[in-house]
């Protein structure tokens, strides 16, 4: 079923964007919750505090991104390097996504690595990496700047 209402995550078109870049011909979908397998598992290994380990349903991280505009909001996404591995079906993506925080008007700036699983051309597994350092700093939490 194609994800038809996408208003709730415009704040996140930038990353939608690289990520239906790096895996196009891999996976399909019209929109990035299209890619996702309804079962999919999409895991946080390196996170900010309060924010889910894991997320076992595309209409769960539908739920989570929901919100995400309130916060932050995209207007570049790039850098993108894709690796993969086809005989696993694993695809490894690193890219980075730029904006602002909607509370202070603050940059907000990051990188990440992706790992996704895909089966029948759908994404089933996506373990995420982020610099939670970034991520903090962005909110406002007072995390110090790595050295």
């Amino acid at each position: 079923m194609a994800t038809t209402d996408t208003a709730d995550y415009t704040a996140l078109d930038p990353f939608f964007g690289v990520i239906q870049r790096g895996l196009d011909g891999l996976a399909d979908g019209a929109h990035f919750f299209d890619l996702f397998a309804a079962d999919a598992v999409t895991e946080y290994v390196v996170t900010i505090p309060g924010y889910p380990r894991r997320v076992d349903s595309r209409a769960a991280l539908m739920a989570l991104y929901a919100g995400y505009g309130d916060g932050i909001r995209l207007h570049w996404a790039g850098d993108l390097a894709v690796h993969q591995d086809r005989e696993a079906g694993v695809v490894v993506l690193e890219y980075g996504v730029a904006g602002k925080i909607v509370a202070t008007g603050a940059d907000y700036a990051n990188r990440f690595v992706s790992i996704i699983t895909i089966r029948d051309r759908k994404i089933t597994h996506w373990r995420d990496y982020l610099d939670s350092y970034a991520a903090m700093r962005a909110v406002g939490n007072g995390a110090p700047a790595p050295e």
